[in-house]
């Protein structure tokens, strides 16, 4: 007998899904109004808004939205047509490459039309069935996916856990002696959900002892982190020593599009290889130029990275002298971990929401453990300092409602699903 492929859709929604009919619109696929910024419009009220990745406040930059809008009237969206390979290739494409090359400090870079299919793509090239994958147990699921594309051997090391990377490292090259391959390390330079810098470091000093290669995926990273802005290796003085660096322009950079970096050779390989973008369209003109005029940003106004950490060191440390626990964030990323059910948790959230105005993303099982909350603040260098006080003094008010048990006796009197939780 074989069953109708959709039965199994019907009867399981999945972890996230199953909480479809009570959560969307509201606590998934919010619609956010307004400019992007730090107070925007949610279900007719003003908020302030915690989740946008939008780190230096590029989006709405007047020079940026001049270029953007400039590229916009002389290309519009469709402009260069086709893949890079056949038709989508230009000047402006190289010069992006060539600047984002020197301002990470590697030879070479290639222009990537999406971040998370480029990650994808990137493993599945550098890597044959001969070949050793080791990599964080807490990567981003682009890099999780591009595993699965590996036909060979795959370990995962306890998080930023350098002693597991060794074990594993013992493993992987036993396997790899046996198959003739190489190793190729993956981990990321920023953990975009804990706020942990990866030990970029200590991983490096770790090729003096064995033999691989290692692959960065700096998204959060970049424009946030370093003197100059160039991220998790720059920050911790180990560039040269990651041999593939990778980053989206959807954080920072306030856009779309991504690129990766190495020694010459290994990019020449690459734009050969990559099939995401031998098979896909090239980034249009638009996020091209906007990139440009973005990355100038980044390089001749630090002002930008200096208002985005007084404003996290803002918030992160009235946080911590309120008695809230941060976890071990070292990045712009602030995490607070409360304790409570995802009932619990979505009656806080819509607290937060609809009497404070506060908009921030709510994180819970299975993402985390069960019997765990985790809300998670992206600070910009748009928040106030009015902002900041606001948030803080909601924390204590819904801290408060969290521990004498009156969310808990919300979500109890309320239709809350709470089936396999």
């Amino acid at each position: 007998m074989v069953n109708d492929l959709f039965d199994r859709i019907q009867k399981n929604k999945g972890p996230l899904g199953k909480w479809a009919s009570q959560a969307e619109g509201y606590y998934v696929f919010p619609k956010l109004e307004g400019p992007l910024s730090n107070r925007m419009m949610f279900h007719g009220k003003e908020v302030i808004n915690w989740s946008i990745n939008d780190y230096l406040g590029l989006s709405n930059h007047p020079e940026v939205r001049k270029i953007d809008t400039e590229a916009a009237a002389e290309y519009g969206a469709a402009y260069p047509m086709g893949a890079r390979m056949m038709s989508g290739h230009t000047t402006v494409h190289e010069q992006l490459q060539d600047e984002l090359a020197a301002f990470v400090k590697k030879e070479a870079a290639y222009l990537l039309n999406f971040g998370y299919q480029g990650m994808l793509s990137i493993i599945d090239a550098l890597v044959t069935k001969n070949d050793v994958i080791v990599y964080d147990v807490d990567s981003h699921a682009c890099i999780i996916d591009g595993v699965r594309l590996h036909m060979g051997k795959r370990f995962t090391y306890k998080h930023n856990d350098i002693e597991s990377l060794e074990k594993n490292l013992e493993r992987a090259t036993k396997m790899a002696e046996t198959t003739g391959g190489g190793i190729l390390v993956i981990t990321e330079g920023v953990f975009g959900m804990r706020g942990q810098q990866g030990k970029l470091k200590e991983i490096v000093a770790l090729k003096d002892k064995y033999s691989f290669r290692l692959l960065v995926d700096d998204a959060h990273g970049f424009g946030t982190l370093g003197a100059t802005g160039a991220g998790a290796g720059e920050e911790q003085g180990c560039q040269d020593g990651i041999d593939v660096y990778f980053s989206t322009f959807a954080k920072s950079m306030a856009s779309i599009g991504a690129f990766v970096a190495a020694d010459k050779d290994i990019i020449d390989y690459l734009k050969y290889n990559l099939r995401s973008q031998m098979f896909a369209k090239s980034l249009p003109m638009i996020f091209t130029k906007g990139a440009l005029k973005r990355l100038e940003l980044l390089k001749t106004q630090p002002e930008l990275k200096a208002k985005l950490w007084e404003n996290v060191n803002m918030l992160q440390n009235g946080l911590k002298t309120r008695g809230f626990n941060i976890g071990d964030t070292n990045t712009c990323v602030t995490p607070v971990y409360l304790e409570g059910s995802i009932p619990e948790a979505m009656v806080m959230v819509n607290d937060l929401r609809e009497n404070y105005n506060i908009f921030l993303s709510i994180v819970v099982y299975p993402v985390i453990p069960k019997g765990i909350i985790l809300l998670r603040m992206i600070p910009t260098a748009t928040h106030t300092k009015e902002d900041i006080e606001e948030t803080l003094a909601a924390y204590e008010a819904i801290r408060e409602k969290l521990e004498n048990g009156t969310y808990k006796k919300i979500a109890e009197e309320t239709t809350v699903d709470v089936s396999n939780v």
